[in-house]
């Protein structure tokens, strides 16, 4: 099997290349793009943090890969991706079974020809070896995580609504954007799921947010850290800064400096790309990253790598942060370099990442961020409400960049009403 373009990874960078490329060909896209995913259907790696505590629907907000191929001239087939022959241009997907205790075998083992080939395959949790993490903690690193969690917050909300405590203790490690979001949107849950239980099964709810730097947010400018800090100070949320954890129990988390209670701990600081990316004879960093050039490629001709998966360098030696607005101007970079490859122009432009700012939902309407001004230079706050919409429009951008303008409108109005119908908390 040969496809002239192969993208492996189907996150905010792979689908939209994917998606770019096939309208490029036109219906011959499906015998010359081939996206190649884990899962069956995309979801916003931003909103993790809402399908995890129910408010957000995946079957919802779910698209599935085999209608964007349909309709933006692409192949799709699932796949994990375990080989890379570089030098002869194939790569082997593992065999896929059927997620049930028979295990069927759906697809045997197969090897795939391509020209080109774009690794986008993101990144995991880096636990920074801290005892017990791997086994006591969740994670949100796709859609199953996000699910997993949100079904086991559903029994502990039963759980804490029924015992003598009448308390739930969660404990989120990483004052990121996922942990600052993951926190405010909890609350969000816990009020919506009190309107449904009776006045006797009523409970209290301790949620604490562990950073090990000197404020949340760290990437980001202190006015939006201290208004963060604040915010979720107010929605009730213990911030501990300067913190670090040591050990993660089943019901505890020992800090350098305190051991606190826990019914839930949730892992989100730090990023590493998969042990396997060693196995493909690639130069990768130390989190495991693709080591990339201005122009995206890996030493290996042909092969490039995007998002969170590659190291790519910035300013001031840094590397690019794993961002989604930085692996979505990658797919639209390599979109024009690939483009004036196969028409074989010269195409000499480095990747230039132009950082428009960023913006963190703090729960309903509420939101912190900073963008930049691209004309006068300058950086402008934003808060509450506005923010909030600006970072839904994040969203809808994402959107129409694979299902374009006129259908990307009509979704965003079906959500809203299906939203007003069912209400925010999903507990099937």
């Amino acid at each position: 099997m040969f496809y002239q373009y192969v993208i492996v990874g189907g996150g905010a960078g792979g689908v939209e290349l994917a998606a770019r490329l096939g309208r490029q060909f036109g219906k011959e896209g499906r015998n010359k793009v081939l996206l190649i995913d884990r899962s069956v259907f995309h979801i916003w790696k931003p909103t993790l943090h809402e399908v995890a505590v129910g408010t957000l629907n995946p079957q919802q907000e779910g698209l599935s890969y085999s209608i964007l191929a349909r309709r933006n001239h692409f192949s799709f087939t699932v796949g994990h991706l375990i080989g890379l022959d570089a030098e002869n241009k194939q790569l082997t997907l593992a065999e896929v079974y059927t997620d049930d205790q028979d295990r069927d075998l759906i697809t045997p083992e197969r090897t795939i020809s391509f020209e080109r080939c774009v690794l986008a395959i993101g990144s995991g949790s880096n636990f920074f070896n801290t005892k017990g993490a791997a086994e006591h903690a969740y994670v949100l690193e796709n859609a199953q995580d996000a699910q997993h969690f949100q079904r086991h917050l559903l029994d502990l909300f039963a759980k804490a609504a029924y015992s003598p405590q009448k308390s739930l203790k969660v404990v989120i490690i990483g004052g990121g954007a996922t942990g600052v979001e993951l926190s405010a949107e909890l609350t969000e849950a816990y009020h919506e799921i009190l309107q449904s239980f009776g006045t006797a099964q009523h409970f209290d709810i301790n949620i604490s947010l562990i950073e090990s730097a000197p404020r949340i947010l760290a990437g980001l400018p202190e006015t939006v850290s201290a208004q963060a800090t604040l915010a979720l100070q107010q929605k009730g949320i213990q911030v501990f800064t300067g913190r670090r954890a040591e050990e993660i129990g089943r019901d505890f988390v020992q800090t350098d400096q305190a051991r606190l209670e826990a019914d839930v701990v949730v892992w989100a600081a730090g990023i590493k790309a998969a042990d396997n990316n060693q196995s493909f004879g690639l130069p990768v960093n130390r989190i495991n990253q693709f080591e990339v050039n201005a122009q995206l490629q890996t030493p290996a001709d042909g092969v490039y790598a995007m998002g969170d998966c590659a190291a790519c360098k910035w300013e001031n030696d840094k590397l690019l942060p794993a961002r989604a607005q930085v692996a979505s101007q990658q797919a639209a970079y390599l979109c024009r370099l690939l483009k004036a490859h196969d028409a074989k122009q010269n195409f000499n432009d480095a990747f230039v990442y132009k950082d428009s700012g960023s913006l963190v939902s703090l729960g309903d309407n509420k939101g912190v961020g900073n963008l930049m001004g691209s004309l006068s230079g300058k950086s402008f706050f934003i808060e509450g409400l506005v923010a909030k919409w600006m970072y839904m429009s994040l969203h809808l951008m994402h959107h129409r960049a694979i299902l374009g303008t006129p259908k990307t409108v009509l979704l965003a109005f079906a959500r809203l009403a299906q939203r007003r119908v069912s209400g925010r908390l999903k507990l099937h």
